[in-house]
């Protein structure tokens, strides 16, 4: 796998009354929108409020079954799909 197709991401926690602020790579859970958001390296947010969550002692997450994420290439405009996997916080992309 190359190094765009696995990377390390990183739990983030959301201020009391305010949105998940995600950067490249980021997940968490949004209480404000009442699920798990995330955001794919290279890709904008999205979230994940039909897929099953397994919090692991460590803080990572397991997201199943695998995502697949709608975005819109900045350069272009064409629609581009991300889809893969979040194992223990490690994005693995297909």
């Amino acid at each position: 796998m190359s190094e765009d197709e696995k990377k390390k991401g990183r739990r983030v926690y959301a201020e009391e009354g305010k949105n998940l602020p995600l950067a490249e790579g980021d997940y968490g859970f949004d209480p404000l929108v009442g699920h798990w958001v995330i955001r794919p390296p290279g890709r904008h947010a999205g979230g994940i409020p039909h897929h099953e969550i397994v919090e692991h002692d460590d803080g990572t997450i397991t997201v199943s079954p695998s995502i697949v994420l709608y975005d819109v290439d900045e350069t272009t405009g064409k629609m581009v799909v991300w889809h893969g996997y979040l194992i223990r916080g490690e994005w693995r992309a297909v």
